[in-house]
This record gives structure tokens, sequence and C-alpha cells, in this order.
């Protein structure tokens, strides 16, 4: 009787997974670049309608030559199996934009960007932030 038990526990361990999983709304809110130096919030787009975009709103050049303040790097179509996809992300770097792929759990945000197939792209982390740093500040 306790190896059934534990085989129903497990079964209905194993199915509850999915409810877990993060949504779509996972990914919005404010997010801090691994070197610290800019912080994107991800919200729905203006246009086109139920996208997701990711936009610059605190920078740690504002006001100087190299600000990217209210730059647009990120905006993707649907959500789809735990990512937000169909769409493009764009880094202000090397100023290019790629295809991209957007995933969030918990205080992770994971920006994959890629030619051609997602397998072969890299991937950027940035960590979930409840608000913005206190200077420099983007004008909005």
């Amino acid at each position: 009787m306790t190896l059934h038990f534990r085989l129903l526990a497990l079964v209905c361990c194993v199915l509850s997974l999915p409810a877990l999983a993060d949504g779509p709304d996972e990914a919005k809110g404010l997010w801090m670049t691994p070197e610290g130096d800019a912080v994107i919030q991800f919200a729905p787009c203006a246009e086109p309608a139920g996208a997701l975009c990711g936009i610059i709103v605190w920078d740690k050049d504002a006001g100087t030559a190299a600000d990217t303040c209210g730059v647009r790097i990120a905006q993707l179509a649907r959500y789809e199996k735990d990512a937000w996809r169909d769409g493009w992300v764009y880094d202000p770097r090397d100023d290019r934009k790629y295809k991209g792929a957007v995933r969030a759990r918990g205080s992770e945000l994971r920006i994959r960007a890629f030619v051609g197939v997602e397998v072969l792209g890299q991937t950027e982390q940035l960590k979930r932030v409840d608000r913005l740093p206190d200077a420099p500040q983007c004008k909005r």
C-alpha cells in the first residue's frame, strides 16, 4: 500500500508542475543588465497590441553621448512554450537587431538573441529590480 501511495503522490506532483510554471506576465517589470549599467522595463507594447516591449528606462550614461535612455531593445509578438517569441531584440552595443526570445522565471530574465535558429544564439541574463537606481535618471 505504501508503494501505491508513493506512486500516486509522485504522479500528482508531476501533473501539478505546469501550474507552477511562470506565465507571460512574469517578464513584465524592471530588469537590471548583468553589468549593472542599464535597467530595462518590459511591458505591453502600445503597438502592436498584445506584444511585449522592452525599453531602457535607466542608463548609467544618462545625459552623455553614450546615453541609451528610451531605446526599445525588444519587441516580441506572442508568448508560447515558456517564452515571448516572434519578434526582435536590439543590442545597442553593436547597433544590430536579432531574432529573439525572452524567458522569465522568478528573479531572472533571459534574453536570447540569434540569427537563424535559437539554439545558435547568445543569452544575456538580467536580474529583477524593484526600483530604478537613484542617479543618473533618464528624462521621460
